[in-house]
């Protein structure tokens, strides 16, 4: 019998690559993304101190009030927008941007586009 491995745990090997390679500084802190089936998160995290420094998710009130589904690429947009805001007000300008392990399409690229469009650089 032919056993495979689960997406998630895919996903998981996937990120632990990635991160390898990717690491938030003060001066450019690194876009994390996490999706779950009902709900997108995205944190802007300096890997230094160890420290969140921003976050936005479809959990949150003021995200979630304009949104009629939270699992949808507008919804991920909505989030990205929201990430993008609140970190320049931080004064964070510069990320490096974490797709923990998920494909580049769809809601991921959704999020980064919109972070983007408000004023991220990445």
């Amino acid at each position: 019998m032919v056993s495979k491995e689960s997406r998630s745990e895919i996903r998981e090997k996937k990120h632990y690559r990635l991160r390898a390679h990717l690491a938030g500084t003060a001066e450019r802190p690194r876009l994390a993304v996490f999706r779950s089936n009902k709900n997108i998160y995205a944190q802007i995290i300096d890997d230094d101190a160890q420290a969140t420094l921003v976050s936005a998710s479809t959990v949150d009130k003021d995200v979630k009030s304009g949104l009629k589904f939270t699992d949808t690429v507008e919804a991920a947009t909505a989030v990205g927008t929201a990430v993008a805001k609140r970190a320049l007000e931080k004064g964070i300008k510069e990320v490096v941007f974490d797709r923990g392990g998920y494909i580049y399409q769809g809601k991921i690229k959704a999020l980064a586009e919109a972070a983007r469009e408000a004023g991220l650089e990445f």
